[in-house]
C-alpha cells in the first residue's frame, strides 16, 4: 500500500524505438485524459483533476532488436531501442477502489501501443482505500496451520493423479490411500473440477467419506481442495456444497473465474482459497510483456487468495529459481493493511531430495510443500514417500545434513536414491 495518499503508483519497464520521454507522454495520456488527437474536452483543469503523473524515468542499457513486433519506427531513428524503468501515478478517483478498473488503467490499453516494442508491469502501491473495499486472505498461514493441524513445520501435501480421468469410484479409493499415508494436504489438479463422468456433487461426498474414516482411525483430518472453478453462479453453490459436507478448503484457477470472481468468492467463503495460477506463464513468459510476480500476487491477495503457487525451486517449469525466491518473499512482505500472509504452495518436480535446498534458500517453512511422484512413486509408496517429505523436513530444520538424517531413517534413504538428480 502506498499509505494515505489517493493515488496508484505503477511501476513499468519498458522498450520503444522513440526517445523516452515522449514514449512516457504517450503512455500516461493513453491510460489517463489522453488520445491520439487532441479533443476540446481534455481542458487544463481535467488534465490537473485525472490526467497521470510521470514520477520518474531510469533510462537502461539500450537493444538493437526489438523484444516484441509491432513498434512503429520514428521517422528519425538511430536503430536503438531504448528501454527504462518508468513510475507512473494515477488519481484514485479516476477508477475507485475496483480490482476490475484498476486493471484497465494500469494494464490495459497501454500493452498495444505502437510506440513500444516492450512492456511489462513491475509493481503496484495502491492507496488505503483499496484495503476497505477488499479484505484480502481470511485465513493465510496461520489460519490454514490452524485448520490443518500443522505447526512447525510445512504443510505437506500431494496432487490427485492422473490429473483427470479417474471415476469417483477411483478417486475415492485413492483419497483413501493418501488420508492413511498420514498426508496433510491433498489437491484436485486444476483440469479437474466437474467432468461430466465425475460431477462435482458426487466427487465431494465420496471424498469427505473417506476423509472423516481416515479422520476417525488416524486422529488427523486432511485437508482436501477442491476445485470449484466454473462460472460465477456456480462458484457459491460449490462453495456451499463443500462447507456443507464438513470440507476445510476450496480451489479456484485465478485467470479463469478473474480477480473480480475471487474477490466475489472470499466475500462469503466460510474455506480457505486456494488459490491456483494456471495460465500465468502467458502472462508473464516474455520478460518484456506482461507483469511481474511482485504486482500479480498483491492483487492476488487483495482478492482474497489464501494460498498462491509459485512453482518451485529446480522444477520441470522455465522459472528460475531466482524468481521463485522473489515470489515467495513477496508473498511473506506485509500488505493490504496488515492482512493475513498468503501461503506459497511450492509443487513440481518435489521430494525428499528438495526439501534441504528449499529451506536452505527460502528461509522459511511458513509454505506448502507439494510433491506428486515424489510422494507417489516412493519405494514404500504413498505411506514411504509422505514419512520422507517429514523426515527430509525435519532434518532441513534442524540443520543436520540429509544424507547424515537418512543413516537412521529409511523412507528418507530410500527417497534420497530414487529422486537425487544425477547430472
Amino acid at each position: 500500500m502506498s499509505g494515505g495518499r489517493d493515488v496508484v503508483r505503477s511501476t513499468y519497464l519498458i522498450e520503444t524505438p522513440h526517445a523516452l520521454g515522449r514514449a512516457v507522454e504517450v503512455m500516461a495520456g493513453e491510460q489517463s485524459t489522453g488520445t491520439f488527437v487532441a479533443v476540446p474536452g481534455e481542458t487544463d483543469e481535467v488534465k490537473t483533476r485525472s490526467a497521470a503523473r510521470i514520477v520518474g524515468i531510469e533510462e537502461l542499457e539500450p537493444v538493437r532488436e526489438p523484444s516484441l513486433p509491432g513498434a512503429k519506427l520514428p521517422t528519425a531513428w538511430d536503430g536503438l531501442y531504448r528501454r527504462g524503468r518508468v513510475t507512473l501515478e494515477f488519481p484514485l478517483h479516476n477508477f475507485g477502489p475496483s480490482i476490475p478498473n484498476l486493471m484497465a488503467t494500469v494494464a490495459g490499453n497501454l500493452y498495444e501501443l505502437q510506440e513500444f516494442s516492450g512492456l511489462r508491469l513491475l509493481d503496484l502501491e495502491l492507496p488505503e482505500a483499496f484495503c476497505s473495499r477488499y479484505r484480502g486472505p481470511k485465513f493465510g498461514v496461520e489460519g490454514t496451520r490452524r485448520l490443518a493441524g500443522v505447526h512447525g513445520r510445512p504443510i505437506i501435501g500431494t496432487i490427485v493423479k492422473p490429473s483427470i480421468g479417474l471415476t469417483v469410484d477411483e478417486l475415492r479409493l485413492l483419497v483413501r490411500e493418501l488420508a492413511d499415508a498420514g498426508l496433510d494436504f491433498i489437491k484436485d489438479d486444476e483440469l479437474n473440477a466437474s467432468p461430466t463422468f465425475a460431477p462435482i456433487e458426487d466427487k465431494v461426498e465420496a471424498v469427505m467419506e473417506e476423509i472423516e474414516r481416515a479422520a476417525d482411525r488416524k486422529g488427523k483430518k486432511v485437508m482436501y481442495a477442491f476445485n470449484i472453478t466454473g462460472d460465477i453462479d456456480e462458484l457459491k453453490r460449490r462453495h456451499d456444497l463443500v462447507h456443507a459436507h464438513g470440507g476445510t478448503c476450496i480451489m479456484v484457477s485465478i485467470q479463469s473465474i478473474g480477480l473480480a470472481g475471487l474477490a466475489h468468492l472470499n466475500g462469503y467463503s466460510e474455506l480457505p482459497i486456494h488459490g491456483h495460477r494456471n495460465q500465468w506463464g502467458m502472462m508473464t513468459r516474455s520478460p518484456m510483456l506482461g507483469m511481474e510476480f511482485a504486482a500479480y500476487q498483491k492483487l492476488c491477495r487483495l482478492a482474497g487468495a489464501d494460498h498462491l503457487h509459485v512453482n518451485a525451486l529446480d522444477s520441470k517449469f522455465y522459472e528460475s529459481n531466482e524468481s521463485v525466491i522473489r515470489s515467495v518473499r513477496a508473498l511473506r512482505e506485509p500488505f493490504a493493511g496488515g492482512a493475513h500472509a498468503c501461503m506459497p504452495v511450492l509443487s513440481s518436480g518435489q521430494s525428499a531430495a528438495t526439501a534441504e535446498d528449499t529451506y536452505r534458500q527460502l528461509g522459511t517453512y511458513d509454505l506448502m510443500n507439494i510433491a506428486g511422484g515424489g510422494i507417489m512413486a516412493h519405494p514404500d509408496g504413498p505411506a514411504g514417500g509422505v514419512r520422507s517429505m517429514q523426515q527430509a523436513w525435519k532434518a532441513a530444520i534442524a540443520g543436520i545434513p540429509r544424507e547424515t538424517y537418512a543413516e537412521r531413517h529409511a523412507e528418507l534413504r530410500r527417497a534420497l536414491e530414487t529422486f537425487t538428480r544425477r547430472g
